[in-house]
Protein backbone atom coordinates (compact mmCIF):
# COMPACT_ATOMS: atom_id res chain seq x y z
CA UNK A 1 0.00 0.00 0.00
CA UNK A 2 1.38 3.42 -0.96
CA UNK A 3 1.33 6.47 1.24
CA UNK A 4 -1.35 7.91 -1.02
CA UNK A 5 -3.59 4.96 -0.10
CA UNK A 6 -2.88 5.01 3.61
CA UNK A 7 -4.67 6.94 6.32
CA UNK A 8 -2.25 9.87 6.62
CA UNK A 9 -2.90 10.22 10.34
CA UNK A 10 -1.53 6.67 10.86
CA UNK A 11 1.73 7.13 8.98
CA UNK A 12 4.64 6.75 11.40
CA UNK A 13 7.18 9.49 11.05
CA UNK A 14 5.10 11.29 8.43
CA UNK A 15 6.26 14.67 9.66
CA UNK A 16 9.90 13.59 9.92
CA UNK A 17 9.75 12.40 6.32
CA UNK A 18 7.66 15.19 4.89
CA UNK A 19 7.81 18.18 7.21
CA UNK A 20 10.39 20.78 6.35
CA UNK A 21 10.73 24.51 6.21
CA UNK A 22 11.65 25.08 2.57
CA UNK A 23 12.56 28.22 0.73
CA UNK A 24 9.49 30.24 -0.17
CA UNK A 25 10.89 33.25 -1.94
CA UNK A 26 7.48 34.56 -2.98
CA UNK A 27 5.49 34.18 0.27
CA UNK A 28 3.15 31.74 -1.45
CA UNK A 29 2.92 29.10 1.28
CA UNK A 30 1.18 29.23 4.63
CA UNK A 31 3.78 30.17 7.28
CA UNK A 32 5.28 27.32 9.27
CA UNK A 33 6.44 23.79 8.49
CA UNK A 34 5.64 22.43 5.02
CA UNK A 35 4.37 18.87 4.85
CA UNK A 36 5.26 16.78 1.79
CA UNK A 37 3.20 13.73 0.86
CA UNK A 38 4.40 11.48 -1.99
CA UNK A 39 1.89 10.30 -4.55
CA UNK A 40 1.12 6.78 -5.67
CA UNK A 41 4.07 5.40 -7.68
CA UNK A 42 3.47 4.98 -11.40
CA UNK A 43 0.39 7.18 -11.63
CA UNK A 44 -0.47 9.37 -14.59
CA UNK A 45 0.72 12.45 -12.68
CA UNK A 46 3.93 10.92 -11.34
CA UNK A 47 6.74 13.44 -11.47
CA UNK A 48 4.44 16.42 -10.89
CA UNK A 49 4.29 18.44 -7.70
CA UNK A 50 1.22 20.25 -6.43
CA UNK A 51 0.18 22.69 -3.72
CA UNK A 52 -3.31 23.47 -2.46
CA UNK A 53 -5.06 26.61 -1.32
CA UNK A 54 -5.56 26.61 2.44
CA UNK A 55 -9.26 25.85 2.00
CA UNK A 56 -8.64 22.19 1.11
CA UNK A 57 -8.34 19.62 3.87
CA UNK A 58 -5.00 17.86 4.17
CA UNK A 59 -5.13 15.18 6.85
CA UNK A 60 -3.26 16.07 10.01
CA UNK A 61 -2.89 19.74 9.01
CA UNK A 62 -5.22 22.58 10.07
CA UNK A 63 -7.36 24.13 7.35
CA UNK A 64 -6.76 27.80 8.06
CA UNK A 65 -8.84 29.58 5.45
CA UNK A 66 -6.54 32.61 5.59
CA UNK A 67 -7.64 33.53 9.12
CA UNK A 68 -5.69 32.45 12.19
CA UNK A 69 -8.76 32.40 14.43
CA UNK A 70 -10.56 30.11 11.98
CA UNK A 71 -7.56 27.77 12.03
CA UNK A 72 -7.58 27.63 15.83
CA UNK A 73 -11.34 27.06 16.04
CA UNK A 74 -11.55 24.29 13.42
CA UNK A 75 -10.82 20.60 14.07
CA UNK A 76 -7.77 19.18 12.32
CA UNK A 77 -9.07 17.07 9.42
CA UNK A 78 -8.52 13.33 9.47
CA UNK A 79 -8.92 12.84 5.71
CA UNK A 80 -7.75 14.61 2.60
CA UNK A 81 -10.17 16.61 0.50
CA UNK A 82 -11.41 14.70 -2.56
CA UNK A 83 -9.32 16.76 -4.98
CA UNK A 84 -6.17 16.33 -2.88
CA UNK A 85 -6.63 12.58 -2.59
CA UNK A 86 -7.37 12.28 -6.31
CA UNK A 87 -4.10 13.99 -7.25
CA UNK A 88 -2.14 11.86 -4.77
CA UNK A 89 -3.74 8.70 -6.13
CA UNK A 90 -2.67 9.77 -9.63
CA UNK A 91 0.95 10.07 -8.49
CA UNK A 92 1.40 13.80 -7.89
CA UNK A 93 3.47 14.86 -4.87
CA UNK A 94 1.94 17.30 -2.39
CA UNK A 95 4.37 20.07 -1.38
CA UNK A 96 2.38 22.48 0.76
CA UNK A 97 -0.63 24.66 1.50
CA UNK A 98 -0.85 28.14 0.04
CA UNK A 99 -2.01 31.52 1.28
CA UNK A 100 -5.54 32.66 0.46
CA UNK A 101 -7.38 35.92 0.92
CA UNK A 102 -9.06 35.79 4.30
CA UNK A 103 -11.91 33.20 4.32
CA UNK A 104 -11.62 33.42 0.50
CA UNK A 105 -13.31 36.84 0.49
CA UNK A 106 -11.06 38.84 -1.81
CA UNK A 107 -10.14 39.23 -5.44
CA UNK A 108 -6.75 41.01 -5.37
CA UNK A 109 -4.70 38.59 -3.28
CA UNK A 110 -3.97 40.63 -0.15
CA UNK A 111 -4.16 39.03 3.32
CA UNK A 112 -3.91 41.06 6.53
CA UNK A 113 -2.61 38.04 8.48
CA UNK A 114 -0.08 36.47 6.10
CA UNK A 115 0.73 39.20 3.60
CA UNK A 116 0.53 39.36 -0.19
CA UNK A 117 2.24 36.64 -2.26
CA UNK A 118 4.68 37.89 -4.87
CA UNK A 119 3.53 37.92 -8.48
CA UNK A 120 6.74 36.95 -10.27
CA UNK A 121 5.19 37.84 -13.62
CA UNK A 122 4.80 41.45 -12.41
CA UNK A 123 6.62 41.85 -9.07
CA UNK A 124 5.29 45.34 -8.33
CA UNK A 125 1.69 44.17 -8.74
CA UNK A 126 -0.75 42.01 -6.78
CA UNK A 127 -1.19 38.34 -7.78
CA UNK A 128 -4.98 38.36 -7.70
CA UNK A 129 -7.11 36.36 -5.31
CA UNK A 130 -8.42 34.76 -3.48
CA UNK A 131 -6.28 31.83 -4.76
CA UNK A 132 -3.25 34.10 -4.51
CA UNK A 133 -0.69 31.73 -3.02
CA UNK A 134 -1.53 28.91 -5.41
CA UNK A 135 -1.08 31.17 -8.43
CA UNK A 136 2.11 32.69 -7.01
CA UNK A 137 3.62 29.26 -6.29
CA UNK A 138 2.98 28.00 -9.81
CA UNK A 139 4.14 31.21 -11.46
CA UNK A 140 7.40 31.08 -9.47
CA UNK A 141 8.04 27.45 -10.39
CA UNK A 142 7.69 26.22 -6.79
CA UNK A 143 5.27 23.52 -7.96
CA UNK A 144 3.90 22.26 -11.27
CA UNK A 145 0.23 22.80 -10.48
CA UNK A 146 -1.86 24.08 -7.60
CA UNK A 147 -5.46 23.77 -6.53
CA UNK A 148 -7.55 26.85 -5.93
CA UNK A 149 -11.19 27.78 -5.73
CA UNK A 150 -13.46 30.13 -7.64
CA UNK A 151 -16.66 31.63 -6.27
CA UNK A 152 -16.55 35.08 -7.84
CA UNK A 153 -13.35 34.93 -9.89
CA UNK A 154 -10.65 33.44 -7.67
CA UNK A 155 -9.21 31.10 -10.32
CA UNK A 156 -9.73 33.36 -13.30
CA UNK A 157 -8.35 36.62 -11.91
CA UNK A 158 -5.03 35.22 -10.58
CA UNK A 159 -4.65 33.31 -13.85
CA UNK A 160 -4.92 36.56 -15.79
CA UNK A 161 -2.73 38.59 -13.42
CA UNK A 162 0.04 35.95 -13.14
CA UNK A 163 0.02 34.72 -16.76
CA UNK A 164 -1.17 31.16 -16.05
CA UNK A 165 -3.59 28.62 -17.41
CA UNK A 166 -6.50 28.38 -15.00
CA UNK A 167 -10.00 26.97 -14.97
CA UNK A 168 -13.28 27.54 -13.25
CA UNK A 169 -14.98 24.19 -13.99
CA UNK A 170 -18.68 23.69 -14.56
CA UNK A 171 -20.39 24.30 -11.23
CA UNK A 172 -20.92 20.92 -9.57
CA UNK A 173 -18.49 19.11 -11.87
CA UNK A 174 -15.83 18.44 -9.20
CA UNK A 175 -16.46 16.85 -5.82
CA UNK A 176 -15.95 19.54 -3.16
CA UNK A 177 -15.82 17.16 -0.20
CA UNK A 178 -13.21 18.44 2.23
CA UNK A 179 -13.30 22.00 0.90
CA UNK A 180 -14.05 24.94 3.20
CA UNK A 181 -17.16 26.57 1.69
CA UNK A 182 -17.96 30.20 1.13
CA UNK A 183 -21.06 30.49 -1.07
CA UNK A 184 -22.07 26.95 -2.13
CA UNK A 185 -24.28 27.97 -5.06
CA UNK A 186 -21.19 29.50 -6.70
CA UNK A 187 -18.24 27.61 -5.16
CA UNK A 188 -16.00 25.59 -7.49
CA UNK A 189 -12.45 24.19 -7.40
CA UNK A 190 -9.88 24.50 -10.18
CA UNK A 191 -6.15 24.34 -10.92
CA UNK A 192 -3.30 26.50 -12.24
CA UNK A 193 -0.39 25.51 -14.50
CA UNK A 194 2.31 27.27 -16.49
CA UNK A 195 1.81 25.18 -19.65
CA UNK A 196 -1.10 23.62 -21.48
CA UNK A 197 0.28 20.07 -21.44
CA UNK A 198 0.31 19.97 -17.63
CA UNK A 199 -3.05 21.74 -17.60
CA UNK A 200 -4.48 18.89 -19.67
CA UNK A 201 -2.80 16.13 -17.62
CA UNK A 202 -4.28 17.45 -14.40
CA UNK A 203 -7.65 17.99 -16.05
CA UNK A 204 -7.82 14.43 -17.31
CA UNK A 205 -7.45 13.21 -13.72
CA UNK A 206 -9.78 15.63 -11.97
CA UNK A 207 -12.43 15.62 -14.70
CA UNK A 208 -12.06 11.94 -15.53
CA UNK A 209 -12.12 12.88 -19.20
CA UNK A 210 -9.49 13.43 -21.89
CA UNK A 211 -9.36 16.83 -23.64
CA UNK A 212 -11.60 17.41 -26.65
CA UNK A 213 -13.32 17.83 -28.98
CA UNK A 214 -12.50 21.27 -30.35
CA UNK A 215 -15.49 23.59 -30.80
CA UNK A 216 -16.30 24.90 -34.27
CA UNK A 217 -18.00 28.25 -33.57
CA UNK A 218 -16.55 31.33 -31.88
CA UNK A 219 -18.47 34.19 -30.31
CA UNK A 220 -16.86 37.44 -29.16
CA UNK A 221 -18.43 39.18 -26.15
CA UNK A 222 -18.25 42.72 -27.49
CA UNK A 223 -19.78 44.19 -24.34
CA UNK A 224 -16.96 42.66 -22.29
CA UNK A 225 -14.27 43.85 -24.72
CA UNK A 226 -15.82 47.32 -24.65
CA UNK A 227 -15.81 47.30 -20.85
CA UNK A 228 -12.11 46.40 -20.61
CA UNK A 229 -9.39 49.02 -20.82
CA UNK A 230 -8.75 49.81 -24.50
CA UNK A 231 -5.13 48.66 -24.15
CA UNK A 232 -6.33 45.27 -22.89
CA UNK A 233 -8.88 44.84 -25.66
CA UNK A 234 -6.23 45.68 -28.25
CA UNK A 235 -3.60 43.40 -26.72
CA UNK A 236 -5.99 40.45 -26.84
CA UNK A 237 -6.93 40.82 -30.52
CA UNK A 238 -4.05 38.64 -31.82
CA UNK A 239 -5.18 35.88 -29.47
CA UNK A 240 -8.76 36.15 -30.73
CA UNK A 241 -7.49 35.93 -34.32
CA UNK A 242 -5.37 32.87 -33.47
CA UNK A 243 -8.35 31.27 -31.75
CA UNK A 244 -10.48 31.78 -34.86
CA UNK A 245 -7.79 30.23 -37.09
CA UNK A 246 -7.44 27.20 -34.84
CA UNK A 247 -11.18 26.57 -34.82
CA UNK A 248 -11.63 27.40 -38.49
CA UNK A 249 -14.38 29.75 -37.39
CA UNK A 250 -15.53 33.22 -38.35
CA UNK A 251 -15.89 35.20 -35.10
CA UNK A 252 -19.39 36.51 -34.44
CA UNK A 253 -19.98 39.49 -32.17
CA UNK A 254 -22.52 38.99 -29.39
CA UNK A 255 -23.69 40.83 -26.29
CA UNK A 256 -23.06 38.50 -23.37
CA UNK A 257 -25.17 40.40 -20.83
CA UNK A 258 -28.09 42.25 -22.48
CA UNK A 259 -29.18 43.59 -19.09
CA UNK A 260 -25.69 45.04 -18.61
CA UNK A 261 -22.48 43.64 -17.17
CA UNK A 262 -22.90 45.86 -14.11
CA UNK A 263 -26.40 44.45 -13.56
CA UNK A 264 -25.07 40.89 -13.53
CA UNK A 265 -22.32 42.05 -11.18
CA UNK A 266 -24.87 43.59 -8.83
CA UNK A 267 -26.77 40.30 -8.76
CA UNK A 268 -23.63 38.35 -7.89
CA UNK A 269 -22.66 40.93 -5.25
CA UNK A 270 -26.09 40.46 -3.69
CA UNK A 271 -26.24 36.65 -3.70
CA UNK A 272 -22.66 35.73 -2.82
CA UNK A 273 -22.35 37.83 0.39
CA UNK A 274 -25.66 36.50 1.70
CA UNK A 275 -24.40 32.94 1.39
CA UNK A 276 -21.02 33.87 2.83
CA UNK A 277 -22.74 35.38 5.87
CA UNK A 278 -24.79 32.22 6.30
CA UNK A 279 -21.61 30.14 6.09
CA UNK A 280 -19.57 32.11 8.62
CA UNK A 281 -22.26 33.50 10.93
CA UNK A 282 -22.10 30.66 13.50
CA UNK A 283 -18.32 31.07 13.83
CA UNK A 284 -18.54 34.86 14.07
CA UNK A 285 -21.27 34.82 16.70
CA UNK A 286 -19.51 32.14 18.73
CA UNK A 287 -15.90 33.34 18.60
CA UNK A 288 -15.97 37.04 17.64
CA UNK A 289 -12.85 36.41 15.51
CA UNK A 290 -10.28 38.95 14.39
CA UNK A 291 -10.48 39.81 10.70
CA UNK A 292 -9.53 42.58 8.32
CA UNK A 293 -11.89 45.53 8.13
CA UNK A 294 -12.80 44.92 4.50
CA UNK A 295 -13.60 41.25 5.16
CA UNK A 296 -15.71 42.06 8.21
CA UNK A 297 -17.51 44.79 6.29
CA UNK A 298 -18.29 42.38 3.45
CA UNK A 299 -19.73 39.79 5.80
CA UNK A 300 -21.82 42.39 7.64
CA UNK A 301 -23.12 43.63 4.29
CA UNK A 302 -24.18 40.08 3.50
CA UNK A 303 -26.32 40.05 6.64
CA UNK A 304 -28.16 43.18 5.53
CA UNK A 305 -29.20 42.45 1.93
CA UNK A 306 -32.97 43.05 1.75
CA UNK A 307 -35.15 40.10 0.80
CA UNK A 308 -36.47 42.03 -2.19
CA UNK A 309 -32.90 42.51 -3.43
CA UNK A 310 -32.17 38.81 -2.96
CA UNK A 311 -35.30 37.89 -4.92
CA UNK A 312 -34.35 40.26 -7.74
CA UNK A 313 -30.82 38.85 -7.83
CA UNK A 314 -32.11 35.28 -7.96
CA UNK A 315 -34.27 36.23 -10.94
CA UNK A 316 -31.30 37.87 -12.64
CA UNK A 317 -29.31 34.68 -12.07
CA UNK A 318 -31.96 32.75 -13.99
CA UNK A 319 -31.74 35.29 -16.82
CA UNK A 320 -27.96 34.94 -16.94
CA UNK A 321 -28.26 31.17 -17.09
CA UNK A 322 -30.83 31.38 -19.86
CA UNK A 323 -28.67 33.80 -21.83
CA UNK A 324 -25.57 31.59 -21.73
CA UNK A 325 -27.60 28.49 -22.57
CA UNK A 326 -28.85 30.32 -25.65
CA UNK A 327 -25.41 31.60 -26.68
CA UNK A 328 -23.53 28.35 -26.10
CA UNK A 329 -25.09 25.34 -27.82
CA UNK A 330 -22.79 22.34 -28.43
CA UNK A 331 -19.69 23.25 -30.43
CA UNK A 332 -19.73 26.97 -29.55
CA UNK A 333 -17.48 29.01 -27.25
CA UNK A 334 -17.51 32.64 -26.19
CA UNK A 335 -14.35 34.69 -25.63
CA UNK A 336 -13.83 37.78 -23.50
CA UNK A 337 -11.11 39.51 -21.49
CA UNK A 338 -10.63 37.68 -18.20
CA UNK A 339 -9.97 40.95 -16.38
CA UNK A 340 -10.55 44.54 -17.52
CA UNK A 341 -6.97 45.56 -16.71
CA UNK A 342 -3.65 43.99 -15.69
CA UNK A 343 -2.91 43.45 -12.01
CA UNK A 344 -3.06 46.64 -9.93
CA UNK A 345 0.03 47.86 -8.13
CA UNK A 346 0.69 46.50 -4.66
CA UNK A 347 -0.15 48.64 -1.63
CA UNK A 348 -2.76 50.94 -3.17
CA UNK A 349 -4.97 52.82 -0.68
CA UNK A 350 -8.32 51.28 0.18
CA UNK A 351 -10.45 53.92 -1.62
CA UNK A 352 -8.68 53.08 -4.89
CA UNK A 353 -9.42 49.37 -4.60
CA UNK A 354 -13.23 49.34 -4.45
CA UNK A 355 -13.82 50.50 -8.05
CA UNK A 356 -11.21 48.00 -9.25
CA UNK A 357 -12.98 45.14 -7.47
CA UNK A 358 -16.30 46.28 -8.92
CA UNK A 359 -14.93 46.35 -12.47
CA UNK A 360 -13.42 42.88 -12.07
CA UNK A 361 -16.77 41.55 -10.88
CA UNK A 362 -18.42 42.91 -14.01
CA UNK A 363 -16.30 40.50 -16.10
CA UNK A 364 -16.50 37.58 -13.65
CA UNK A 365 -20.10 37.55 -12.41
CA UNK A 366 -21.30 35.19 -15.15
CA UNK A 367 -19.27 32.37 -13.60
CA UNK A 368 -21.02 32.43 -10.25
CA UNK A 369 -24.42 33.19 -11.75
CA UNK A 370 -24.55 30.72 -14.64
CA UNK A 371 -22.02 28.06 -13.59
CA UNK A 372 -20.51 27.52 -17.04
CA UNK A 373 -16.88 26.38 -17.40
CA UNK A 374 -14.32 29.08 -18.13
CA UNK A 375 -10.61 28.82 -18.92
CA UNK A 376 -8.08 31.64 -18.78
CA UNK A 377 -5.56 31.57 -21.63
CA UNK A 378 -2.31 33.47 -21.00
CA UNK A 379 -0.45 35.17 -23.80
CA UNK A 380 -0.87 38.95 -23.81
CA UNK A 381 0.76 41.77 -21.85
CA UNK A 382 -0.13 45.38 -21.10
CA UNK A 383 2.40 47.73 -19.49
CA UNK A 384 4.67 44.72 -19.03
CA UNK A 385 2.09 42.75 -17.02
CA UNK A 386 0.05 39.71 -18.12
CA UNK A 387 -3.60 39.83 -19.14
CA UNK A 388 -5.62 36.78 -20.13
CA UNK A 389 -8.25 35.84 -22.68
CA UNK A 390 -11.10 33.74 -21.35
CA UNK A 391 -13.12 31.13 -23.18
CA UNK A 392 -16.51 29.97 -21.91
CA UNK A 393 -18.35 26.87 -23.09
CA UNK A 394 -21.64 25.15 -22.42
CA UNK A 395 -22.07 23.36 -19.13
CA UNK A 396 -20.05 20.16 -19.08
CA UNK A 397 -17.69 21.19 -21.91
CA UNK A 398 -14.67 21.61 -19.62
CA UNK A 399 -12.59 19.08 -21.58
CA UNK A 400 -13.31 20.89 -24.84
CA UNK A 401 -12.00 24.15 -23.38
CA UNK A 402 -8.83 22.38 -22.26
CA UNK A 403 -8.35 21.09 -25.81
CA UNK A 404 -8.58 24.69 -27.01
CA UNK A 405 -5.88 25.68 -24.51
CA UNK A 406 -3.59 22.97 -25.89
CA UNK A 407 -4.24 24.05 -29.47
CA UNK A 408 -3.62 27.71 -28.65
CA UNK A 409 -0.27 26.94 -27.05
CA UNK A 410 0.76 24.71 -29.95
CA UNK A 411 -0.05 27.50 -32.41
CA UNK A 412 1.76 30.24 -30.51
Amino acid sequence: MSRADADPTDLPGRNTIAEAVMEDRVNAFVPGPRIHIPGRPGGSLSGLTFAVKDLFDVAGTPTGGGNHDWARASPVPERHAWAVQTLLDAGAEFVGKTITDEVSLGILGENAFDGTPLNTAAPDRVPGGSSSGSAAAVAAGLCDTALGTDTGGSMRVPGSFCGLYSIRPTHGRLDLTGLMPQAPSSDTAGWFTRDAATFARVGSVLLGEAPGPLPTKLLVAVDAFGFADPEVAEALQPMVARLARILGATPRDEIMAPQGLSVWARAQRSLQPVEAWQTFRPWIERDNPRMAFTVAAGLIAGSQVPVAEQNWAALMREEARARLRYLLPPGTILCLPTTPFPAPLRGLPMPALRPMRDRITCLCAQGGLAGHPQVNLPGARVDGAPVGLSIIGGRGTDASLIAVAQAMEAAS
